[in-house]
């Protein structure tokens, strides 16, 4: 009980002093909370509305995936015939049967020709009005469609895009383009998943889609009463015969459920693991805290021992402050996680995606976790100065209070950093120098870990030496003031070298990003500028695949020398030793396409590769399976027949661009591949005329202007866009890395707010010796820009070496150029100045306005 009561005393005396702390541990608990909340609640959303948009029993085309998508590399959906309704109908225990067909391969644009499609990745759908839609979508104005000219809108898409009655409408498909006014609005009477749907009267929808009447994508087949949807679905496989897919709600359910469940899986993963980083750097703000703490009260704890405390109680008493920190800490990032889901879940409704708070789950998990979490962190956090605090003696009583505790890192953790260092170092080393890029990663994850425990570890050590070059180079032009700040932070290297880590851990990983995405950026530039030889290329950013008509457009563009088309499919490849191997992907394209990209060969003419029945294979296929120049391989294309191509050359494994692919020409394809049936085309390449590239670029643009789901790009547009699409990914991780950052930086306005406390009747004795509070202030901004910059450059010299070692496991990809991003490191060391000035902004305040007087009385 006296332990609880001292406890409560010293955590309440110190409140003030807890609270960065608190805070540091509010904002861990906070995001983890907050992410297992809004996936929890993204997966009841998507449960509810798979449940609510599946019909009892669905008969789907082949080739359709368990999730119930039916698109295909021609991009027209699969069908089956009418009269399958009719068949299935008849099946016991149906109570009705209708047909339904829609794509999702499909552009939308306005009259404009703007694309209608959602920006936030999610799809857009296009089908026909049926009895299963209605039960999830209400015409709110307008009509449904009632004929060729008609379609009906969502109401997201219509508000977004300023869609109203009348509104003209192209649909784009791999049929053509099909024009019609908006006759409905529609809106969503379950949770709307970011989609853009429009729908088109039934006989409409399969000429605009499929190309011919009389057919559908899907059956929807409602259970009569008295009929499981299990019976029902045995029933109609069995008046099928197995000719196609049949699945209960609940299946198309659950395979809905998978897909979603596999990325929001990434997802929160990936956002706890940024979560365990913010907690990783609120230890050293928790140990720094409390060892400070204790080191203030030495000579209260040397009073408690002399009367009659023991180690354990003194220890204890420590504990119970981080148990009581840990649970107010705890308690209010629990609450801040489930507004942080909130926020979340606001934000994705602004992207598209309604997400009702209705919906919002919180398992007895989440606040658990997030509780144990968070608690458990605190008191193991606290355990080393509890330690400490229990071994003081009760002749510290007669010690002045505030006298630093082991003011030089021992030498027992110097030897064991350096170790650690060391078996790190040595770790990156052998990563660097692996043959195979698995087996360098384990080496990589090995080095990273020893050499950042090994950096922390021997901080200490390591602050002595910084501190002193960075005085010398930036505090020496302050005078005596600098050289105060200098001191003041070598006064205790344990303190400043758990400070600094704090830091160190979110630049190392900032600059080990830095470094890999700026190396893979100049590889990839490097590679196009050795191997691409066309001047322009022509894609979808969205996996769209290429329309005939598009195709079509684009070789009509003046000052247009040649496109090539490049087209991909699947196909099972018996080898010479007798394997086969299935689903390996073929890629096709025109015999131009061997100028288009210089691939590297190591035998044979890649040209060679576009004569009829004959292709290419690459270098590591070859040597796998005895593969050799005049080989024949037996290629059973999907959707059509078998050929036996001969091997006319083989390509190098190692390129960045085209990695792994095996060539031949289209007309090989369509030999065996009915014309029906070949896919359309996953990008052109297009080279202008003579002298003439700046008009053909203007004319290849304006002939896709009809078509916005395509971007023409020369090199240097693809190079940007490449650039632009990992600095996005880039940009997101540095966005979670910043919660760690934050919290780093309030551990260093902690520390400077202790050292303030700490060193009371120093600042009093100062002040009273001629120290104005200008001076003041600045040395206690100088000192945490010491701190700031030691952390920096310990995490961007770390960070620099793990971004290098992984750079040479990427050379084994093909991405061999190692790229320094010198303007981002720079930027982010002196970043870490003006972070050291922000965290000292209070602290120096405080300290300024102490009064001489009551500061030298202090004890």
């Amino acid at each position: 009980m006296t332990v609880m009561k001292t406890s409560m005393r010293n955590f309440f005396a110190h409140k003030g002093r807890m609270a960065l702390s608190a805070i540091a541990v509010l904002l861990s608990v906070a995001f983890v909370t907050g992410t297992l909340v809004f996936t929890d609640t993204m997966g009841t959303t998507f449960d509810k509305l798979f449940a609510a948009t599946s019909s009892d029993v669905t008969v789907s085309a082949k080739g359709a995936s368990d999730s119930g998508e039916t698109q295909s590399g021609n991009g027209k959906p699969p069908v089956m015939p009418a009269s399958v309704v009719d068949k299935v109908g008849g099946a016991d225990g149906v109570k009705s049967a209708e047909g339904t067909v829609f794509s999702t391969s499909v552009t939308v644009v306005d009259a404009d020709k703007d694309n209608l499609s959602p920006t936030s990745g999610a799809p857009t759908i296009v089908g026909n009005w049926n009895a299963n839609d209605a039960r999830t979508m209400k015409i709110a104005s307008g009509n449904a469609p009632r004929g060729p000219d008609q379609i009906v809108v969502d109401a997201d898409t219509a508000d977004k895009h300023d869609l109203k009655l009348g509104d003209e409408i192209g649909v784009i498909s791999a049929v053509g383009t099909h024009e019609a006014k908006v006759s409905g609005i529609a809106e969503f009477q379950v949770t709307n998943p970011g989609a853009a749907i429009f729908y088109l009267d039934t006989e409409t929808a399969q000429k605009a889609l499929v190309g011919e009447t009389g057919v559908y994508t899907n059956v929807n087949i409602t259970a009569d009463t008295g009929f499981t949807d299990a019976q029902v679905k045995k029933n109609v496989s069995a008046e099928l015969g197995g000719a196609y897919k049949v699945q209960t709600a609940k299946e198309i359910a659950d395979a809905n459920a998978k897909d979603v469940g596999e990325f929001m899986s990434v997802m929160k993963y990936a956002m706890l693991g940024f979560a365990g980083i913010a907690f990783l750097v609120g230890i050293f703000l928790i140990i720094n805290t409390f060892s400070m703490l204790v080191a203030q009260r030495t000579r209260e704890i040397g009073l408690m021992r002399a009367i009659g405390s023991s180690r354990g109680q003194v220890n204890r008493s420590v504990l119970v402050e981080a148990l009581l920190l840990g649970v107010f800490g705890s308690v209010l990032g629990v609450a801040g996680g489930v507004g942080l889901a909130v926020g979340l879940m606001k934000l994705m409704s602004a992207t598209g995606m309604n997400l009702s708070t209705d919906d919002l789950t919180i398992a007895w998990t989440t606040p658990a976790v997030g509780l144990l979490l968070g608690i458990v962190v605190t008191v193991l956090a606290a355990y080393v100065p509890a330690r400490r605090a229990g071994k003081v003696s009760p002749m510290a009583a007669l010690r002045d209070a505030g006298a630093p505790l082991d003011a030089k890192a021992g030498l027992v953790r110097a030897v064991i950093g350096l170790l650690l260092t060391g078996a790190g170092g040595y770790c990156l080393y052998l990563a660097s120098a692996a043959d195979k890029a698995s087996e360098g990663s384990m080496w990589l994850g090995g080095g990273i870990v020893l050499s950042l425990i090994g950096f922390v570890v021997i901080g200490p050590l390591l602050a002595g030496a910084v501190v002193r070059v960075l005085g010398a180079v930036l505090l020496r032009a302050f005078g005596p003031v600098g050289r105060m700040a200098e001191r003041n932070a070598l006064r205790n290297p344990r303190r400043t070298g758990a400070t600094g880590a704090a830091l160190m851990i979110g630049l190392a990983l900032v600059a080990c990003l830095s470094v890999v995405g700026s190396s893979m950026v100049a590889s990839a530039t490097d590679q196009l500028d050795k191997t691409v030889g066309t001047d322009f290329i022509i894609q979808s950013d969205t996996g769209q695949l290429i329309t005939p008509q598009a195709v079509q457009a684009a070789k009509s563009a003046e000052g247009v020398k040649s496109v090539t088309e490049y087209k991909w499919t699947q196909a099972d490849f018996t080898t010479p030793d007798g394997k086969t191997l299935e689903k390996t992907a073929i890629t096709a394209a025109d015999p131009s396409y061997a100028t288009d990209l210089a691939t590297e060969v190591v035998a044979g003419k890649l040209a060679d590769a576009y004569r009829p029945d004959s292709m290419s294979v690459h270098e590591k296929f070859a040597k796998d399976h005895g593969v050799e120049l005049g080989s024949k391989i037996a290629v059973d294309f999907k959707d059509g027949r078998t050929a036996d191509l001969t091997v006319r050359a083989i390509t190098s494994s190692d390129v960045v661009i085209d990695a792994g692919a095996m060539y031949t020409s289209i007309d090989t394809m369509a030999t065996y591949v009915p014309a029906e049936k070949m896919p359309l085309d996953q990008l052109l390449f297009a080279s202008a005329k003579e002298g003439q590239e700046a008009a053909a670029y203007k004319s290849l643009k304006d002939a896709l202007h009809d078509y916005p789901q395509y971007e023409v790009r020369d090199q240097t547009d693809y190079k940007e866009a490449l650039k632009g699409q990992i600095d996005q990914l880039l940009n997101m991780i540095y966005g979670l890395l910043a919660l760690a950052i934050i919290v780093a930086i309030l551990g260093v306005v902690n520390t400077l707010a202790l050292s303030v406390v700490e060193r009371t009747r120093e600042i009093g004795l100062m002040r009273a010796i001629g120290l104005s509070r200008r001076q003041l202030r600045r040395m206690i901004r100088l000192e945490s820009v010491v701190i700031a910059l030691f952390g920096a450059l310990l995490g961007l010299g770390l960070g620099m070496g793990w971004g290098a070692t992984a750079q040479q496991l990427l050379a084994l990809e093909g991405l061999k150029v190692l790229d320094i991003p010198w303007p981002t490191i720079i930027g982010v060391f002196i970043g870490s100045a003006f972070v050291g000035l922000f965290a000292a902004l209070v602290p120096a305040f405080r300290a300024g306005r102490m009064n001489v007087l009551n500061a030298i009385a202090t004890e």
